[in-house]
C-alpha cells in the first residue's frame, strides 16, 4: 500500500520540485501537493495521510494552526515543518517543538534529508496502511 504524503507550501514551484524528486526517490509514495493549509486539512480529515511536510509561512492558514488542527484530529500522523527563516528563540518553531513538533528544516536544504527524515518518521509511526 503507498504512503499517503501531504506536501503543503505557498510556493508552488518549490512542491512540484520536491514532489518530482521524493517521486523519483520513492515511486511508493503517493505525493499530494496543497499550495494552502486548507485544502491539506480537507484530505487529512478524509483519512488515510501517513505523513505531513508544511511550510510555516503561509496564508489563510499557516503551518503551526495546521500542525494544531492535524494534532486534534490524528496525533500520530507525523509532521515536519519547513521554513525560510533562521533560528530565533520567539519563532513559532520553538512554540511548535515544545508542544512536541519533532522535525523542522530550514530553508534550503538537500532534498536528500527531507527524504532520510520522512523515511525515519514514516518507519516511527503506529500508523498502517
Amino acid at each position: 500500500m503507498p504512503k499517503r504524503i501531504c506536501i503543503v507550501d505557498d510556493e508552488e514551484e518549490l512542491i512540484l520540485n520536491l514532489k518530482a524528486e521524493l517521486s523519483d526517490m520513492h515511486p511508493d509514495w503517493e505525493i499530494h501537493p496543497f499550495t494552502n493549509g486548507m485544502d491539506a486539512l480537507r484530505l487529512i480529515l478524509e483519512g488515510g495521510v501517513h505523513l505531513l511536510l508544511t511550510d510555516i509561512a503561509m496564508p489563510d492558514m499557516d503551518g503551526y494552526e495546521l500542525y494544531w488542527r492535524v494534532q486534534e484530529h490524528d496525533a500520530s500522523i507525523p509532521i515536519i515543518m519547513m521554513t525560510g527563516f533562521g533560528y530565533d528563540p520567539n519563532h513559532v518553531v520553538v512554540r511548535a517543538r515544545t508542544d512536541g513538533l519533532k522535525d523542522v528544516l530550514f530553508k534550503p536544504f538537500p532534498v536528500e534529508k527531507l527524504a532520510a527524515m520522512m523515511e525515519q518518521r514514516l518507519a516511527e509511526s503506529p500508523q498502517k496502511a
